[in-house]
């Protein structure tokens, strides 16, 4: 068998415990793999942190420990020199939330004096998300523990996979989420307000709609509705699709609404007007006309109050302010963005994740 590389004992001494402790959460893993590899991924982190392992042996260490614990256990996977560094940056995004203590989570979420929304958010279980999720989220956010628990959290809540959670980031999901101009406070019970502007975006990323030319609203609604899954995704959890130009008979006038939805969450109906000009006080009167109408027609005794959302190429935010102050209607509204939110490639200046990870390696070897 390959020697140690390190002669030190307090090292010896911790890669032994090292490999104990790695064997011990895989026999746990065969109940709850995902957690219980973070777990120890987390731990690990926290051991070279405290141990200021690094400095202590030298700047070959995880190169070292890589190989040393590969020797030791050859049919682990996980130990690679950039995987390591990774679990040392989860330790230090997450340094709060020991896994070893989780009955510490139970108590602040039943005291009421500790039930606060700090308190719920700093104890989300992270240990919920799958690993090849996390190295997205450090790599975006590891020292913004905030923007990182809002993707934690939303992976959770929706189930997103590694590719949907890349578009998110990508995107720019937290600076836009809850961003829409809204009355919702005004016009709606204090439950639902707060949820109701929760599921608003502004703007809203319509790249997948693939239109780059000159286009007019019907060309949009059909392009939005052709990537109906996309479209639902970028819209969030909880949308239901019931129509596109749906007939309301109001009195002897035939009307059409653009987009229709049921929000699940909400229990509510949802219409959605969309504009490919500059926001105009008279869309207002149009989409709470609609409201109205979905409410007397559409809505059942068990429903909530209807919700209005006009999205728009872009808008004045004062001017847009003051109509929603003048409608008691609930309505939001945001803009929309053809173009990705995020700048393109230009080749050779932007390093691809490959590019990235050869450099990471290198300089760790």
């Amino acid at each position: 068998m390959k020697q140690i590389t390190i002669t030190d004992p307090t090292y010896n001494n911790w890669v032994e415990e090292l490999c104990n402790r790695y064997r011990h959460s895989q026999i746990k893993a065969a109940v709850k793999v995902n957690s219980e590899q973070l777990k120890f991924y987390w731990l690990l982190g926290k051991d070279i942190v405290e141990l200021k392992a690094e400095s202590r042996w030298g700047n070959k260490f995880f190169k070292n420990l890589s190989e040393d614990l590969k020797c030791k256990m050859p049919d682990a996977t996980c130990f690679s020199p950039t995987n390591l560094l990774y679990m040392k940056n989860f330790y230090l995004l997450f340094p709060e939330f020991n896994p070893i203590a989780p009955q510490l989570v139970e108590q602040l979420q039943n005291d009421d004096k500790a039930n606060t929304p700090q308190c719920v958010e700093q104890f989300v279980n992270i240990f919920a998300v799958p690993w090849g999720h996390y190295r997205y989220i450090i790599d975006h956010f590891l020292h913004d523990q905030k923007k990182a628990l809002f993707y934690v959290r939303k992976t959770i809540e929706n189930g997103w996979s590694r590719s949907m959670l890349l578009n998110f980031l990508d995107s720019d999901l937290y600076e836009r989420e809850g961003k829409a101009l809204t009355n919702f406070t005004a016009t709606l019970p204090d439950l639902m307000s707060d949820l109701a502007k929760e599921i608003t975006k502004d703007p809203y990323n319509f790249a997948f709609a693939g239109i780059t030319g000159k286009y007019n609203e019907s060309q949009l609604k059909k392009a939005l509705l052709t990537n109906i899954t996309d479209f639902l995704l970028e819209l969030g959890t909880g949308f239901a699709y019931v129509g596109k130009e749906y007939r309301l008979q109001i009195g002897e006038t035939e009307n059409f609404i653009d987009l229709l939805f049921y929000h699940l969450q909400l229990r509510c109906y949802v219409v959605i007007e969309v504009k490919i000009d500059k926001f105009s006080p008279g869309d207002i009167g149009q989409l709470s006309t609609y409201v109205v109408a979905c409410n007397h027609i559409l809505k059942r005794s068990d429903d909530n109050p209807t919700i209005g959302l006009l999205i728009c190429k872009s808008k004045d935010n004062t001017l847009a302010q003051y109509a929603l102050e003048g409608s008691n209607q609930p309505i939001g509204i945001s803009a929309y963005d053809l173009e990705k939110l995020y700048p393109a490639k230009v080749e050779g200046l932007i390093p691809t994740v490959e590019e990235i990870e050869a450099k990471l390696n290198q300089n760790l070897m």
